[in-house]
């Protein structure tokens, strides 16, 4: 009998496999379709201090071995998550979920974050400073190390929870960016979100999404982050959440021998709400094939 059981940052889960934020909304939604308690974790929408409308129509695109999203952190607000969303969630799912956490500034990352960190429903606190969808945050802070330790310190000291930072695949040295983060007192790392892409319509001669380009994801991404990954992965000593373009058992094994502690699964999701569920079923399968008895033990064997 196989064991599909992780740890991440201190935090038990009956398996690795997470639903990425901006691809499950906050969870409660696909209640109706999915058996909720079969995933490890879920990684709810990404939350700004205030409602945001996001970018406008069109969003989406598709492209090659993938898809491209420009939704631009669309979602009601912290208020209106902590009084509705959470709760509506917890009476569907009963183990602690990430909370994705957006912002334009290092006040309002760390105003939110605070306000997460209260949440009973919350087990991991997700600071986004990767998006490349809006203008003026996220990426801003995730492309540069000196940066992304100021934000991470100064939410590290309003929180107790665990804290990981997502990175972008963006920045001109991810080591660098990691490195600094965990020293600036993050305790875990997600990587990667996704790559700027763009589309242009024949017909018009136009960009398709309204916002002009928008992030790459699929599996046209694995390769990518999937090096990132095992690259982080000997720079820093805190634990990875691997993501980018993961579609298969077979990939989160390799996701996980690159480094990854546990993984998101977002566009494989989109194209077919079952693939999470899919992806739990075939874990087992996939380790009797490989000889791996307990999933937790392969974390970097890559490495060895």
């Amino acid at each position: 009998m196989v064991d599909l059981s992780v740890n991440l940052c201190g935090l038990p889960m009956d398996n690795p496999v997470i639903p990425a934020s901006g691809t499950f909304g906050f969870g409660h939604e696909l209640a109706s379709f999915l058996d909720l308690t079969r995933l490890g974790s879920i990684s709810c929408k990404g939350t700004t201090r205030e409602p945001r409308f996001g970018n406008p129509t069109p969003r989406i695109a598709e492209a090659p071995a993938g898809m491209l999203n420009a939704v631009g952190l669309q979602n009601p607000g912290i208020d209106v998550v902590l009084r509705e969303e959470l709760p509506a969630l917890a009476k569907v799912y009963p183990k602690p979920v990430i909370a994705n956490i957006c912002g334009f500034s290092i006040e309002e990352y760390t105003e939110v974050a605070a306000a997460f960190d209260k949440a009973p429903e919350v087990g991991w606190l997700e600071l986004n400073i990767s998006c490349p969808n809006v203008h003026g945050g996220g990426a801003s802070f995730g492309t540069d190390p000196g940066l992304a330790a100021e934000v991470t310190a100064s939410v590290r000291a309003a929180v107790k929870k665990p804290l990981l930072v997502k990175l972008t695949p963006t920045a001109g040295d991810i080591t660098a960016v990691a490195r600094a983060c965990e020293q600036a007192g993050a305790d875990g790392l997600s990587l990667i979100n996704t790559l700027p892409g763009m589309r242009i319509d024949l017909r018009s001669r136009r960009p398709v999404l309204a916002n002009l380009t928008g992030g790459l994801s699929g599996p046209a991404l694995f390769p990518i982050a999937l090096r990132m990954v095992y690259q982080v992965y000997e720079a820093v000593k805190i634990p990875i959440v691997g993501l980018g373009g993961i579609s298969t058992a077979e990939d989160v094994i390799e996701m996980m021998l690159a480094g990854a502690a546990a993984v998101q699964v977002g566009a494989a999701g989109l194209r077919d709400p079952k693939a999470w569920t899919r992806i739990i079923d075939d874990l087992p399968i996939v380790m009797e094939k490989y000889g791996i008895e307990k999933l937790s033990y392969i974390t970097g064997g890559a490495h060895q």
